[in-house]
């Protein structure tokens, strides 16, 4: 029992960010690949770029990249360079680890409903991962922590949010029981991150 109402914040070493930000990019990869194979939509920006790439026919990695300018911006002005360069990173390590997998890893054809949720709870506890360790996969993640941290809007319920604009999008140009069974996915791993990222339990920075 501590003796204090809450013990007091932890600094990650380097270390520690390496092996976390490893370890998140990796765990969402993974989840990436069951989603793929199970020919799910995936959520927030990288999920609103493949419903444009439908829509209009233009490059996926370009509107990605466009989309997330933004972002970007904000996470140089409100959460400062370590947090961008930390993100930079974790984004080229999960889009490296998603390129090899498919060379080491062999999946069979997934049923939807357990695409949706191993995906959904891998990307949770990875996406968990890289948020303790000070970083994200850009887009709208970086605005769910910042709103976290300066309104006390939980991350999960942002991106949950977001999720469910992009979702009713890709109903315009997707079938139904793949936006449904994408939904449940990104539905499990929101609410991971709700439960779970909360500054009064985890309050370790780097």
């Amino acid at each position: 029992m501590f003796l204090l109402s809450k013990p007091p914040a932890d600094r990650h070493t380097v270390l520690e960010d390496i092996q976390g930000i490893l370890i998140g990019a990796t765990l969402v990869a993974l989840a990436i690949q069951f989603l793929s194979q199970s020919n799910l939509l995936t959520g927030q920006i990288a999920g609103l770029a493949l419903v444009t790439r439908y829509v209009t026919d233009w490059s996926f990695g370009l509107v990605f990249f466009v989309l997330n300018l933004p972002f970007y911006i904000l996470a140089v002005h409100q959460l400062g360079w370590t947090f961008t360069l930390k993100t930079f990173a974790a984004v080229a390590l999960m889009s490296t680890i998603s390129e090899l997998f498919p060379h080491v890893l062999t999946l069979d054809m997934v049923h939807p409903a357990l695409g949706a949720v191993l995906g959904g709870v891998l990307a949770g506890i990875g996406l968990l991962s890289l948020f303790r360790h000070g970083a994200t996969l850009g887009g709208v993640g970086i605005v769910a922590l910042w709103l976290q941290d300066t309104r006390g809007i939980q991350a999960g319920n942002t991106q949950l949010m977001f999720d469910v604009f992009v979702f009713g999008l890709a109903f315009w140009v997707l079938p139904a029981p793949v936006v449904i069974w994408s939904l449940l996915g990104a539905v499990i791993l929101n609410m991971i991150v709700t439960v779970n990222h909360r500054r009064d339990r985890y309050v370790a920075r780097s």
